[in-house]
């Protein structure tokens, strides 16, 4: 075999091997972004990490539904205003560019969530990264309904309340609005954050259902069928 053939080989094995590795490499940085997002603005090494984790895990959602190449084309369109929204962290306003990019990181979010969905959940015997994936769509619909809330509060100023007691500021911030929507898809709550409108009231009552459906339900059934290989 020449070398030549065999750098191919190598090349080719590696990439077989990141790919069969995304959902738990999305995962990571999914979770690492979130880690890190209250030091953003804190500390340049915090600034730093935070963009670099929030870069990486824009790429690793497009790598990760990167199944066909009308996927990645169409991913790829909508990650431009995902990452202006996530990453430059704009503040939000009631123009009509600002609505526009916080809908299409919300899309975003959903297409990344029903390519995965669909992929993890077509088989029958799942495995160690098909529970990644199943993970990643947690999140993601965390991260969905986070800019959901964002655009309902830049439509309505006043469609959430900030307890002053157990807050440092009184406007919301994309944080708060991360904070809100993982409390309430997990059932916890989030104590300081109140939906006021209805509009935001009827987001947190679904949000509230799904989370309790997938992980009732969907992680359950993820964790039940998985077999180590050799078991």
């Amino acid at each position: 075999m020449s070398k030549t053939s065999l750098e191919t080989l190598t090349h080719s094995h590696r990439s077989s091997a990141l790919a069969a590795r995304r959902f738990f490499l999305l995962f990571l940085f999914l979770l690492g972004s979130l880690i890190l997002y209250p030091y953003a603005e804190t500390s340049a090494f915090g600034y730093y990490s935070f963009r670099v984790l929030g870069s990486a895990a824009i790429l690793f959602s497009v790598y990760a539904v990167s199944f066909r190449r009308g996927l990645i084309v169409f991913a790829l369109l909508l990650a431009v205003p995902a990452f202006l929204h996530r990453i430059m962290n704009f503040r939000a306003d009631a123009s009509s560019l600002s609505i526009l990019n916080i809908v299409l990181s919300f899309v975003f979010d959903a297409f990344v969530v029903v390519v995965i969905f669909r992929r993890v959940f077509s088989h029958d015997q799942p495995n160690s990264e098909t529970i990644f994936g199943a993970l990643c769509v947690y999140l993601l619909v965390g991260f969905g309904f986070a800019s959901l809330y964002g655009m309902v509060a830049t439509l309505q100023p006043h469609a959430f309340y900030l307890d002053p007691v157990a807050n440092l500021h009184m406007v919301p911030e994309r944080m708060d609005f991360i904070y809100y929507s993982f409390g309430t898809m997990t059932a916890l709550g989030a104590a300081g954050i109140t939906p006021v409108s209805a509009e935001a009231r009827s987001l947190s009552v679904i949000e509230a259902i799904l989370g309790v459906l997938y992980l009732a339900v969907l992680i359950s059934r993820l964790a039940g069928a998985y077999r180590r290989p050799g078991a």
